[in-house]
């Protein structure tokens, strides 16, 4: 009986390890395929806001990636995906529209989503602000969370490609797990 369980928890511990690594290999190929400025519109997922309207880490990389390509794609028109989470004074696509404003990106460009409250959510309240018959999206998000927002884009119809951030060092490992749990959820369940 005592050599039965240990195998079994041997067994087990290696599934858990080759699942755990499989999930990291597919998060890294999130960052493909890179935009190139060929989608009209690009979407911004919203992350944490700090009390005062400031943005977390996470989500001021975000806007400094998504500043940079539409300095770079003048004809690219974006949305800012985030309503309010329970700890939070503001909804991140409003913090999101006034960092985009800061930085001289003309307000005739932004569309603002600010209802949604997960990735999924985020896509689909997007895609209801779209012109009818859009395929083509761009997404920026941090780097570990793109495999699972291109699968969700994907699973609504969209051709996607992304606009990778960086991930901060100091929450990168806490993001990191969780987002491999996420991950196996949704091709597990869906979204």
């Amino acid at each position: 009986m005592k050599k039965w369980v240990i195998r079994l928890g041997v067994i087990l511990f290696a599934m858990s390890s080759v699942v755990y690594i499989w999930l990291g290999e597919e998060m890294k190929q999130g960052v493909q395929p890179a935009a190139n400025g060929t989608a009209t519109y690009m979407i911004v997922l919203g992350a944490k806001v700090k009390p005062g309207g400031v943005p977390s880490l996470s989500l001021k990389n975000r806007l400094e990636e998504a500043v940079k390509y539409l300095k770079k794609y003048p004809r690219v028109k974006v949305i800012v995906s985030g309503g309010k989470g329970e700890d939070e004074d503001r909804t991140e696509a409003s913090v999101m529209l006034k960092y985009l404003q800061d930085n001289d990106i003309d307000t005739n460009r932004i569309v603002v989503e600010d209802q949604s409250t997960s990735t999924y959510e985020n896509l689909l309240f997007s895609k209801e602000l779209l012109p009818k018959g859009t395929k083509k999206i761009t997404i920026v998000s941090n780097d570990f969370h793109l495999k699972r927002a291109k699968y969700l884009a994907e699973s609504l119809g969209f051709e996607v490609d992304v606009v990778p951030a960086k991930t901060p060092k100091s929450v990168e490992l806490k993001l990191t797990l969780r987002e491999k749990a996420a991950l196996l959820k949704t091709y597990v369940f869906g979204y």
